[in-house]
């Protein structure tokens, strides 16, 4: 697995590998293989990842990794790389790098020569526009929207995107969100994706306008996917 260049030291490999969204079955045999043979895990969550390696009886350490010990961390995982052990990448669920800090590892990485092999698989972004029944020939993924600075401004530039908008939203908060993008956006088709492939996952269909006005309780991850602008008719 380890890289050797000429004249220096064994170098570990760091493996960027995705995880199951929430039915624990969509893992990938390669998956199961790279976290079990690696010498650790760097996991945003280590107890979400905990419940995947019981379930697979794999018994590599984990180490947490994320937005608030990045630097460090990142430091201690390449030492480790450059001593020769493979080093194992995991998000809280789905392909690491989205809408997490994992790419500040992967940057780090490369700028020490060590060699990163991707372990594709599951991610709620592909998973949420396969079932919207919106196009996805060209889409735009925009992750968490800002809460307050910057929010104004990204929901009027994202208004005249032609292009399917997908992002990612809160339970506490995608009743305001759906409110903001009616407001900012106009009436179009939406799709809106909870807890998809859990036991409760489900898929709501609909216009801006009426699920905007919608009112219920709102639990899991929840992913939107929005319709782009009409070419011929964008919200003044």
């Amino acid at each position: 697995m380890a890289v050797v260049q000429p004249g220096s030291e064994e170098i570990g490999d760091l493996f960027v590998v995705s995880t199951p969204i929430g039915n624990l079955g969509d893992v990938t045999h390669r998956a199961i293989e790279t976290l079990d043979k690696v010498s650790l895990i760097a996991a945003e969550d280590t107890r979400r990842t905990k419940i995947l390696l019981n379930r697979y009886e794999i018994q590599t350490p984990l180490s947490s990794y994320n937005s608030f010990n990045k630097i460090k961390k990142a430091r201690d995982f390449i030492e480790r790389l450059k001593k020769g052990n493979d080093l194992a990448l995991v998000s809280d669920a789905g392909t690491p790098g989205i809408s997490d800090p994992h790419y500040h590892l992967v940057n780090a990485a490369i700028e020490e020569g060590v060699s990163i092999y991707s372990i594709p698989g599951p991610s709620a972004l592909l998973a949420a526009l396969t079932v919207s029944g919106l196009p996805m020939d060209r889409f735009i993924f925009e992750g968490f929207l800002p809460r307050k600075k910057g929010r104004t401004t990204m929901l009027e530039n994202l208004a005249n995107e032609k292009r399917t908008i997908v992002i990612f939203e809160s339970p506490n908060r995608i009743e305001k969100t759906l409110q903001d993008l009616y407001r900012f956006f106009g009436d179009r088709k939406v799709a809106i994706t909870r807890e998809l492939t859990k036991m409760y996952e489900e898929v709501i269909r609909g216009n801006l306008e009426e699920l905007s006005t919608l009112t219920r309780t709102w639990k899991g991850e929840i992913t939107v996917v929005i319709a782009g602008a009409d070419k011929k008719k964008r919200k003044s």
